[in-house]
């Protein structure tokens, strides 16, 4: 797999059973001149894997095609080219996107976003092999492999009527699903190496860093990942990245579920073996205070700038209570 794998260096290293298999499926379509349709949310890597496919044996140009960024009235033109005089400013012949892949590998990007009347003009390369210049009467025969990627359930779109049936069926030949980062997090702490190490290997990550960092659930996937690693390494001179130079986002998500951890432990310890209640029935709030502390600590094992950040006080105030409850 050496095309493969030199083309995936970070967004699609790791062991997880479904990278396993997607790098497998790369390695046997790659040399396949059949449509793929690429489904996966964003940030999973869509155009790294369509560039994979095209270099397990390279042919023609690799040419991506956004088609959330067609927009107007010269996506035709952009899509198909055009001929000289074809609208007013045609001033010269234009070869489209995809004639410049012809030999090679169009890859629509967010197929979903495609107008329905350019998907019909898109269904006539695919069954005829074949396209039409903006303004021409001639058609130019060609050879293009299609990759498209969706972020979309493009069935539902079919049913709603936004994609056309038939495309959807010439494009799905053979589908690849990329799974999100939050269902393979095993990955993670490979992917952060890797890209740590392309950095210069300059960087560390801290336990409570890296622990948040698994933690969160990566709604962006990869890609989120990536940036907020490049944000670290931003506000940080090396060589560790701490807890604190994590996004506002995954620290807050990192302490909520310490939060919860904490109340879910002091529930069962009360429940379990919890100190008897003053007669009156009411705890005080020093009491409920120092089993917060004492709970924070363990949670940490003992790490008291980290305890403090989960309190939500200072480090200096933390201090402060242990010495007054005598908990240091």
């Amino acid at each position: 797999m050496r095309a493969v794998e030199q083309d995936l260096p970070t967004g699609f290293v790791g062991h997880s059973p479904r990278i396993v298999q997607l790098r497998d499926q790369i390695e046997k379509l790659g040399a396949r001149h059949c449509p793929v349709l690429i489904m996966g949310e964003s940030g999973t890597g869509k155009e790294v894997v369509a560039r994979a496919l095209y270099n397990v044996e390279p042919r023609g140009q690799f040419v991506p095609i956004d088609c959330g960024s067609l927009v107007g009235t010269m996506m035709e033109s952009e899509l198909f080219g055009h001929v000289r005089g074809a609208f007013t400013g045609a001033v010269d012949n234009k070869r489209g996107l995809i004639e410049l892949a012809n030999g090679g590998t169009a890859f629509f990007d967010e197929i979903g976003e495609l107008p329905l009347e350019l998907q019909v003009k898109l269904l006539r390369v695919l069954q005829e092999q074949e396209l039409r210049p903006l303004g021409s009467l001639q058609r130019i025969k060609i050879e293009v492999r299609i990759v498209a990627a969706t972020n979309r359930d493009l069935q539902a779109e079919v049913a709603a009527g936004r994609f056309r049936e038939d495309l959807f069926h010439r494009l799905n030949v053979v589908h690849l699903n990329l799974p999100p980062l939050r269902e393979r997090k095993e990955d993670i702490p490979l992917l952060i190496e890797r890209f740590l190490e392309k950095m210069n290997g300059r960087f560390l990550l801290s336990n409570e860093a890296m622990d948040a960092l698994m933690k969160y659930d990566w709604p962006g996937n990869v890609r989120e990942l990536m940036n907020c690693l490049e944000r670290m390494m931003s506000f940080n001179s090396g060589p560790l990245l701490h807890f604190t130079d994590l996004p506002t986002a995954v620290m807050n998500f990192s302490r909520a579920e310490a939060i919860n951890g904490l109340a879910a432990t002091a529930n069962g310890a009360s429940r379990t073996a919890a100190p008897p209640l003053p007669s009156h029935g009411i705890i005080s709030l020093q009491e409920l205070e120092k089993q917060a502390i004492r709970h924070a600590l363990e949670h940490t094992h003992g790490d008291r700038t980290t305890a403090a950040q989960l309190l939500g006080i200072g480090r200096t105030t933390l201090y402060r209570k242990l010495k007054e409850y005598e908990l240091s």
